[in-house]
């Protein structure tokens, strides 16, 4: 795999931005955006064949009508989503939330943070664990 696609969901369009710049850079990857859990699960109930699923999905957990623990939940719950790996990219750090996000089939946990230097490590933290596996997969 040359690319690997990735799924970010993220209400807040100035996380979007600096998201999609972090990840953009040096990765190669392919990042698709959707704004709210309803799109998402509409996006990914459009890709009819595997290679048009993305390789990962960037979820917010705090989102309006639809937060990112019931995404997580409908994601498992498909059987062309549920082995998608998902990876929880939140403002909160609290535990109750990293243990419910676990729980929920999370595979991974980073928290966002306020300044953009700490914010491009969390991101960069994705990329080195994430990206290298999925373009060997």
């Amino acid at each position: 795999m040359d690319h690997c696609s990735i799924l970010l969901v993220d209400d807040n369009p100035h996380d979007v931005e600096l998201t999609l710049l972090a990840l953009e850079v040096g990765s190669g990857a392919k990042v698709k955006v959707t704004t709210s859990g309803r799109e998402a699960l509409d996006f990914l109930e459009r890709c009819d064949c595997p290679e048009k699923r993305p390789d990962l999905i960037l979820l917010d957990l705090n989102m309006p009508q639809m937060n990112g623990l019931e995404i997580l939940d409908a994601l498992r719950a498909g059987e062309e989503t549920r082995d998608i790996p998902v990876v929880m990219l939140t403002t909160s750090s609290e535990e109750r939330d990293q243990q419910a996000s676990y729980a929920h089939g999370a595979n991974g946990y980073v928290v966002k943070a306020f300044n953009l230097e700490q914010f491009g490590e969390a991101l960069a933290q994705i990329k080195r664990r994430w990206l290298p596996a999925l373009r060997l997969g």
